[in-house]
C-alpha cells in the first residue's frame, strides 16, 4: 500500500516531532506496561490487528509477536518512517506500518479482530467518524481497545494553554471532554463497552482504558 502524503496542519505537527517524541521517555512506564499486559491478554496467535495512530511503534513493536497480522498506522510520515527503522532486523513478517488517516482506513468491512488506539481520540478531529470506521473494520464478536487522556479530568491550567500553544504551533488539535462523553461517542458509533479501567501508577490517572466489543 502506498504511504499517503500528510495534508493537514496536525500531520505536518507530528513530522516536525516525530525524531523528539521518538527521544523522549514514556511518562509513566508502569501503566503504560499494564496496558499491554492487558491487551496481550485479549490478543490470539490467529488475529488480525490494526493500530490506530501508531507513532514511532513502540507498541506495535511489543505486541505483533502475538498474532497472525498486524497492520501500525499513523498520519504522520515521519512517524511511520522512524517506526519501520525501529522494526528493521526485528524479523516481524506479520508486522506493517502504514502512513493513513485514523478515520478512513482503506481495509474492507470486517478485516480485523481487534482495533487499538492508544493516546489517539482526543487528537483527532472526527472523532464520530473514526470511531464508525473502526466499528466497520472490525468482525462482529471483534474488539475496540483505546486508552485514552481525558483532558476534562487534567488540570484547567492545561486546557486554558492549548490555544495559546496552537497558536504558536506548538500544539497540535486537542479535544478536551469527559470519560461519560468518550463512552456516549463509543455506544453511539455502536460499540458495547465491556471493561472500563484506569492503569496509572499514580494516585489518580487521568487516561480512560476501555474495550468495547462490537456486537
Amino acid at each position: 500500500m502506498p504511504a499517503a502524503a500528510p495534508t493537514d496542519r496536525d500531520a505536518r505537527f507530528w513530522d516536525k516531532t516525530a525524531r523528539k517524541y521518538a527521544r523522549d521517555p514514556i511518562g509513566d512506564l508502569a501503566g503504560y506496561e499494564r496496558t499491554l499486559e492487558a491487551v496481550a491478554l485479549r490478543l490470539a496467535p490467529e488475529h488480525r490487528v490494526l493500530e490506530l495512530g501508531c507513532g514511532t511503534g513502540t507498541t506495535a513493536l511489543r505486541l505483533a509477536p502475538g498474532v497472525a497480522q498486524y497492520v501500525a498506522t499513523d498520519v504522520s510520515a515521519e512517524m511511520i518512517a522512524i517506526a519501520r527503522e525501529k522494526a528493521q532486523g526485528a524479523s516481524l513478517p506479520q508486522l506493517t506500518f502504514e502512513v493513513v488517516p485514523a478515520e478512513a482506513a482503506p481495509w474492507p468491512e470486517g478485516h480485523f479482530d481487534v482495533v487499538l488506539a492508544f493516546n489517539l481520540l482526543h487528537l483527532v478531529k472526527a472523532r464520530r467518524a473514526t470511531l464508525e470506521d473502526a466499528y466497520r473494520l472490525l468482525k462482529p464478536g471483534g474488539l475496540f481497545i483505546s486508552k485514552t487522556p481525558l483532558l476534562k479530568e487534567m488540570n484547567p491550567l492545561i486546557r486554558a494553554a492549548i490555544p495559546l500553544m496552537q497558536a504558536l504551533g506548538k500544539a497540535p488539535h486537542v479535544a478536551v471532554f469527559d470519560a461519560d462523553e468518550l463512552e456516549g461517542d463509543l455506544a453511539a458509533a455502536g460499540f458495547a463497552i465491556t471493561e472500563r479501567d484506569r492503569h496509572g501508577s499514580g494516585a489518580k490517572d487521568p487516561r480512560a482504558y476501555l474495550v468495547a466489543l462490537r456486537p
